[in-house]
């Protein structure tokens, strides 16, 4: 395809104004929303070409040279889907939801076009034979895939993004400090506008950390609602993947799109999604709501003070817009339940049912890494204890078994006891922050980790999460609140977080990346 270079473009774009046609008015990428971008290419302010090769400009004018480290690889391919797009406008075909999406994916996706190396460079040069099956869905709707994110090795690690295959992310508000992990840099590209959107994965934390960090909405599903079929596996039935973006209008775009059964993935279960998500947009989706103060992820002994505060004003922001306070709100024995759930280490199990959909996978063992000495130092203790579990043996079936939810006793207790606390206090939702501190300092991101409210409740009982912006630590660094709800309520969800969202504004962009115009 033919690129006008920069000057000829320049110098065309003199010879119009001299001829007394004045050229379109610039578009600015930086905070620019689904919707923005869409108006602006059906109208013809823009081009999707100009949009995908603007945000291109954008990584390579800020990323590395910024020490932030996000973006791992562009997809030379997202020009052409661009210029597909901008064909369709002018040739009045029908388009999709998501055209002229750009999107930021995660290094654990699975794209047929673009390698796929979770994060090690053991997999560095593994390119999968298709999609995953959210990025399937994104792409049959219209979005591009324009590049892949760093990542925790692994996704090891709730705390940092570093790999073996790419190195250290920062956090985009200030290189000094951790983004979280592990999807470190899905969430420091989308909060400086390297991309519109991105996509996650969370097995503890790695959808909602990161996204609190960078002043994201992020949404970890209901297990069973939504296919990690394509998704590098830490652990099978804690695994969830979803969107990050910096509107929660655009994370309910993303969602609407990729949420559903998927015969591919055994968890997931028909017939449970919404129609329509995009429904629940509702800016007065807060009054008459219901919602518990989860006491025992606010009151740590190393709780931030300032986190506290802006979490106390979230809830003065949410009493006021109409909801229903109901504080505190307790869970019968969940510290005694939750630290019995413990961690089930299935990674190489279930890391070789994934290397198993390769075609010419470089290993068949996830050990084989371990043996070799293909991984980061800092996933070295990780490597070890994920090491001593069996390979193809099912945890189910182990001297000490590892039930796979949704069989496993336990988190059906610690889910049964949450919903009877809510069911109790007639709760729509429970609150906390999602981190109660603010995110380390990136050189002690290890010795400095607490404060991790998602590890907790969540992903043990099955339950899904959003977090949304609700301000600034030291007014620098960002601070999330976390909305849990029963199984399948997303759309509730989607509402309380929307509502917030419009009523406070929170969020706001990194400094030093361009401004909206």
């Amino acid at each position: 395809m033919f690129h006008l270079s920069r000057y000829v473009l320049l110098a065309a774009l003199s010879l119009l104004a001299a001829c007394g046609t004045e050229p379109k008015a610039t578009f600015s990428l930086v905070e620019a929303t689904i919707t923005d971008i869409q108006n602006a290419v059906k109208s013809g302010q823009v081009s999707c070409h100009a949009v995908v090769e603007g945000y291109i400009d954008r990584i390579n004018e800020y990323d590395q040279a910024r020490g932030i480290n996000a973006i791992i690889v562009i997809n030379p391919n997202a020009t052409e889907r661009a210029a597909e797009v901008d064909r369709a406008i002018q040739d009045a075909e029908a388009l999709p939801d998501l055209f002229c999406t750009p999107l930021l994916i995660k290094d654990n996706f699975d794209t047929h076009d673009l390698a796929t190396s979770g994060g090690s460079v053991a997999l560095k040069d593994s390119y999968p034979p298709d999609d995953a099956f959210m990025v399937r869905k994104l792409r049959e709707a219209g979005a591009i895939v324009l590049a892949k994110t760093n990542m925790a090795e692994w996704a090891f690690s709730p705390r940092q993004t570093v790999s073996s295959s790419y190195g250290r992310t920062a956090n985009a508000y200030d290189v000094n400090f951790s983004p979280a992990g592990s999807s470190g840099g899905t969430a420091s590209g989308v909060a400086a506008s390297m991309g519109v959107a991105g996509m996650g994965s969370d097995t503890g934390n790695s959808i909602r950390g990161p996204s609190s960090h960078l002043a994201l909405f992020g949404i970890r599903s209901t297990i069973g609602l939504t296919s990690r079929d394509g998704v590098i596996p830490l652990i099978f039935d804690r695994d969830v993947a979803g969107p990050m973006t910096r509107t929660v209008e655009d994370g309910v775009r993303l969602f609407n799109v990729v949420a559903g059964y998927d015969p591919s993935d055994p968890l997931t279960i028909p017939e449970k999604r919404e129609a329509d998500y995009m429904r629940f947009l509702n800016a007065d989706g807060i009054d008459g709501k219901r919602l518990g103060v989860f006491r025992a992820l606010v009151d740590h002994e190393d709780a931030d003070g300032e986190i506290k505060e802006l979490f106390y004003k979230a809830i003065d922001d949410l009493r006021a817009a109409g909801a229903i306070i109901v504080d505190p709100v307790e869970i019968a024995d969940f510290e005694t339940i939750s630290e019995a759930i413990g961690f089930c280490g299935r990674f190489r199990y279930d890391v070789g049912q994934y290397l198993k959909s390769l075609d010419d996978p470089p290993f068949v063992d996830v050990n084989k890494v371990l043996e070799t000495g293909e991984y980061a130092p800092e996933s070295k203790q990780a490597f070890d204890y994920f090491s001593e579990a069996p390979l193809d043996t099912k945890p189910d079936d182990w001297a000490e078994p590892c039930p796979t939810w949704p069989d496993h006793p336990l988190r059906n207790q610690l889910l049964a006891n949450t919903l009877e606390a809510m069911q109790n206090a007639n709760l729509d939702a429970l609150i906390y922050p999602t981190w109660s501190n603010p995110p380390a300092h990136i050189d002690r991101a290890v010795e400095d980790y607490k404060g991790d409210n998602s590890q907790l409740l969540v992903p043990d009982a099955g339950l899904p999460a959003v977090t949304v912006p609700m301000g600034f630590w030291q007014d620098r660094l960002p601070a999330g609140l976390q909305f849990a709800g029963r199984p399948y309520s997303e759309g509730v969800l989607i509402e309380l977080a929307y509502a917030y969202e419009q009523k406070t504004g929170h969020r706001r962009p990194p400094a030093g990346f361009g401004r909206p115009q």
